[in-house]
């Protein structure tokens, strides 16, 4: 894995997956990742709908909301 292509560690110190890297394993694990390029399409409700309202929610209120590298 390859930092800053692949995955980026937030201000809290946590390792984020980029979209990069879910689309090269090429499915959902199902486990609400915030870069998610399928959509959830394996997470369980009602944490699908949570994530969605998220990541919509965020990018609203921020342009940078989502990694710059996605």
């Amino acid at each position: 894995m390859i930092k800053d292509v692949d995955y980026y560690i937030d201000p809290m110190g946590m390792w984020v997956f980029t979209a990069a890297y879910h689309e090269g394993r090429g499915y959902c694990c199902g486990q609400a990742c915030k870069h998610c390029p399928f959509d959830y399409e394996a997470v369980p409700e009602p944490i699908k709908t949570r994530a969605k309202l998220i990541r919509a929610t965020l990018s609203k209120n921020s342009t940078d909301a989502i990694h710059p590298k996605d």
